[in-house]
């Protein structure tokens, strides 16, 4: 490495720790974590003008069509008041979706509705629909490739989780109220009885979003009962996630759990300040966001750049108040109401943020369930491998007949 290159590593983690000093606690967790991403920069700066890098960025923001999707809009009311916004793919009499716009701009006919489907011999009119729950810090888009698999297949609905996306702040934690998993729970109950109130129910959801699906099982365990024809968890746990070691050393991951949440604190009490740095840094943290979203070295740049904008979108104070709340997540009693059903549990085999570990505890308790580990892959392997993940989603919906066999 040249001098300059290592100085301007340098340079980047100085300006870094600067607004982690300003913000009033010591930045050694955070200096942990960062570490390894500056060196893993420093290659690439060498060789890398940051004025190219920055154009690079905004070219793979033009370009990629990542995120372009869009539904019929819909908003749900959460118990404290929260708007809660959501998206619905329906499926028209031609095969095609019902859809506010996509990325050409084209919108349903007028006048169509959406094609009834029957399932297991019941009367009732009302179609299947799959309700697609998203993890923490990301948004409905981070589905992109899932959706546009199953768009005139299947209804669909996708929904931003409180505080996420096009969702409103939530309302209970403005007025100063942490936010839990089982607040998350009620959450998606608000949203199934808007956008999806009668017919059979899919459930899939990725890290918090999963967490969220057992939340929404420990409280009204009879929808599960009685409406819930399949699940699938993706990259997600039940619980113990305070364990969770980052893939730091012992030392490390000590120094991370002791100091982060009152790091995340401050650092959420200045959120402009704070924003500004993550500008002045984006290197830095693209290298940490990539490090803990992937598993493979030879991901698509323009899918790289695609979880770095669902990242980046969302607010310190957002990061900081959800924080506490998987330390404290704790469902597995919850999981044996899943029982019987159809259940996919999918985990990448380097995620280090959800470990395939806990999602083979989730498989413990659900012996019937299909477990998949996906070689080389990380947190976000619905965009890492969206071809194995949509293949498998694919083959729970055939096998409870609700899109035709030779999908995916």
């Amino acid at each position: 490495m040249s001098e300059t290159g290592a100085q301007d590593v340098v340079a980047t983690a100085a300006v870094a720790a600067a607004g982690w000093r300003r913000a009033g606690f010591a930045g050694a967790a955070i200096g942990v974590l960062a570490a390894g991403a500056a060196a893993g920069v420093a290659v690439e700066r060498l060789t890398v003008g940051r004025g190219m890098r920055k154009k690079a960025r905004l070219a793979l923001d033009a370009s990629g069509p990542y995120g372009s999707l869009r539904g019929l809009p819909g908003r749900a009311v959460a118990d404290d008041g929260t708007e809660l916004y959501y998206e619905v793919d329906e499926i028209e009499p031609d095969g095609g979706t019902g859809r506010a716009g996509d990325a050409s701009g084209a919108r349903a006919p007028a006048g169509s509705g959406p094609r009834r489907r029957r399932l297991f011999g019941s009367k009732d009119p009302a179609p299947l629909t799959v309700v697609f729950s998203h993890g923490y810090c990301l948004g409905q888009d981070s589905w992109h490739f899932q959706r546009a698999a199953l768009r005139g297949l299947v209804r669909t609905v996708h929904w931003d989780q409180r505080s996420h996306g096009r969702s409103e702040r939530g309302r209970a934690q403005a007025g100063g109220v942490p936010v839990g998993i089982d607040q998350l729970g009620r959450d998606l109950r608000a949203v199934i009885d808007a956008a999806a109130p009668d017919g059979p129910l899919v459930l899939v959801g990725h890290s918090m979003g999963g967490m969220t699906m057992m939340a929404l099982a420990d409280r009204y365990p009879e929808l599960i009962r009685d409406r819930v024809a399949a699940v699938a968890f993706v990259g997600t746990s039940s619980g113990k996630l305070g364990e969770v070691s980052f893939g730091l050393p012992v030392a490390g991951v000590n120094a991370v759990r002791r100091v982060l949440p009152g790091v995340l604190r401050a650092l959420g009490s200045q959120t402009e300040l704070v924003e500004r740095g993550r500008r002045a840094t984006a290197d830095l943290f693209a290298g940490l966001i990539k490090r803990y979203s992937f598993g493979s070295r030879d991901v698509d740049p323009a899918v790289a750049r695609f979880a770095e904008r669902l990242i980046e979108s969302t607010p310190i104070d957002v990061v900081a108040e959800f924080y506490p709340a998987f330390t404290e997540h704790d469902k597995s009693a919850a999981l044996p109401v899943f029982r019987g059903l159809p259940v996919l549990i999918l985990a990448g085999d380097k995620d280090l943020v959800t470990p395939s570990s806990h999602s083979e505890a989730i498989a413990d308790e659900l012996p019937d369930a299909e477990l998949v580990i996906v070689p080389d892959a990380g947190h976000l392997v619905m965009l890492e491998h969206p071809e194995t993940v949509t293949d498998r989603l694919a083959d729970l919906l055939v096998r409870i007949g609700a899109v035709p066999a030779g999908t995916g």
